[in-house]
């Protein structure tokens, strides 16, 4: 009798392990973190002109016109920015605030696009350590269908002037040379304008690990491949 149960204790000790080993296998796919856009669909964007909370006056301009290459690359029409500015501005549109308290059925109205990308820049220039100085930048953003009001999707996204900053050589005297001519340099080139372009890349760079999905314009494109 006793080795009777034994002999059933390890049989159903074996079909748990097998039953376990079978759980640990199973594929669960991840949820889909954009339903509302894969829904919606929109084909073109009119891209608002950004709020800036940065002291830098440059920052809205330099990132709106950075957006529209990476979303064009990702398969959407953008709407040309010097049209858009122009006519908010005849419109008496001063501020970027104000352009993007205007509701989307007006915006819908006046330019017809489905969507709209509404940022806002958190950063934008130097940021100070004990002996060096970096550009930073970091961008959010949300879209916006301009057909019925639902937010498709959001994200955020930085970029650092130290990402692609070498290993200085000499020690000491070698960090604070460096420290003076990426100084010098922060002043007098367009180093915050260079970093806002890899800032608003990861943005809306159209992959669907990081950024806003590919657009229609994407897909038949890879579908004619």
């Amino acid at each position: 009798m006793s080795i009777r149960i034994r002999c059933v204790g390890l049989a159903v000790v074996a079909l748990a392990a097998v039953l376990l080993g079978g759980c640990a296998t199973v594929h669960i796919p991840p949820a889909d973190p954009w339903p509302a856009l894969r829904e919606a669909r929109p084909a073109s964007v009119l891209v608002m002109p950004p709020v800036n909370n940065t002291p830098d006056v440059e920052a809205p301009a330099s990132v709106m016109a950075q957006a529209m290459v990476p979303l064009s690359e990702a398969g959407y029409y953008v709407m040309p920015v010097a049209l858009v500015n122009e006519t908010l501005r005849l419109n008496g549109v001063q501020t970027p605030q104000d352009a993007q308290q205007i509701s989307v059925q007006r915006l819908r109205e006046v330019f017809g696009a489905d969507a709209a990308l509404y940022m806002e820049v958190r950063k934008f220039g130097s940021v100070y350590r004990v002996i060096t100085s970096e550009s930073v930048v970091t961008v959010d953003a949300r879209l916006v269908d301009l057909r019925d009001g639902r937010t498709l999707w959001t994200g955020s996204a930085s970029a650092s002037s130290a990402e692609q900053r070498g290993n200085p050589q000499g020690g000491l005297i070698g960090v604070l040379l460096q420290a003076v001519i990426e100084q010098v340099a922060s002043n007098f080139s367009d180093r915050n304008h260079q970093v806002a372009g890899i800032a608003v890349r990861r943005l809306l760079g159209g992959s669907e690990a990081r950024g806003l999905l590919p657009g229609p314009r994407a897909r038949a494109v890879d579908a004619q491949r």
